[in-house]
């Protein structure tokens, strides 16, 4: 049966996400999700060459990617948290139930912090739905690189109260060079390595140009 669904669904879903987005400063803006979308996009078409055994959900992979950031802890307040919102979302447009299940359950599970404070239950989701690995990678490639610098101090200066440049800095050695080294997919990693060396370029240049003291 086709997925007539999609006919109905999927403009008011990018409305939503849209105007949901806006509410953000442009680190995390809808050109991140619109950026997301596109990169999950170009691994899916490369892993489904390489992966031929791994029966990958398209709709799946565009819906999570799309709506990864939907409720994101930094910039929830405290106890407005829903966690089905993202499947009552999909379900009030007309998404069959078993896809808005798995797209809530990989959306929430794409977090860098949450992975490595539970990398096991990670674990448990990519065996599940091996279309994590695809948004996950996506996601954290736009967190290097050329635009992953930007967005490291847009966040940091709408932040300011709690992270100046010196703490932009150390927030890329500390989680940005990681992330090459925790992408799942074949055309993940290659793509990471030549954003990673992006990142190793921008530090040479900030060490040559910050005082030597590190003030």
């Amino acid at each position: 049966m086709a997925a007539h669904w999609r006919d109905g669904a999927m403009e008011p879903i990018w409305k939503f996400v849209e105007q949901y987005m806006s509410q953000f400063d442009a680190s995390h803006d809808f050109h991140h999700i619109k950026r997301v979308v596109a990169l999950a996009t170009t691994i899916l078409e490369a892993e489904q060459k390489v992966q031929t055994e791994i029966a990958y959900n398209k709709d799946i992979v565009l819906l999570a990617a799309l709506l990864h950031d939907v409720g994101d802890k930094k910039y929830e307040s405290p106890g407005s948290a829903d966690a089905n919102r993202i499947h009552d979302l999909l379900a009030t447009h007309g998404v069959p139930s078993d896809i808005a299940s798995a797209v809530q359950l990989v959306a929430t599970t794409v977090s860098y912090s949450s992975e490595v404070k539970n990398p096991g239950a990670v674990t448990e989701v990519l065996a599940r739905h091996p279309e994590l690995a695809i948004v996950q990678d996506a996601d954290r490639l736009d967190a290097i690189g050329a635009i992953g610098i930007g967005r490291v101090f847009t966040y940091g200066g709408a932040k300011a109260g709690e992270r100046g440049m010196r703490g932009c800095l150390e927030h890329l050695e500390e989680k940005l060079v990681r992330l090459e080294g925790m992408m799942k997919t074949g055309t993940g990693k290659q793509l990471a390595r030549e954003r990673t060396r992006r990142l190793e370029v921008f530090q040479g240049w900030w060490k040559e140009e910050w005082p030597v003291d590190g003030e």
